[in-house]
């Protein structure tokens, strides 16, 4: 019996809905972490993907989605 539940993790399936989310990086203002991951531009709701360490992350991140445009830091 628990409490909490832990959330679960997208499985990176290589695709996205590019009608209705946009890549995104959010970034803690605090410890500088970043997450990469897709918002829905109608209800703002992000889904995390992978945690981003060093430019190979991104770089691995933008390959995996066929994004080739910058993306948007979020803080």
């Amino acid at each position: 019996m628990g409490f909490f539940k832990k959330k679960e993790k997208a499985a990176p399936s290589g695709d996205f809905d590019r009608e209705n989310e946009k890549p995104i990086i959010k970034a803690s203002i605090c410890n500088g972490e970043q997450i990469a991951g897709f918002k829905n531009i109608h209800t703002g709701k992000m889904r995390e993907i992978m945690l981003i360490k060093t430019s190979a992350d991104l770089e691995y991140f933008k390959t995996m989605y066929g994004i080739e445009t910058e993306i948007e830091k979020e803080y």
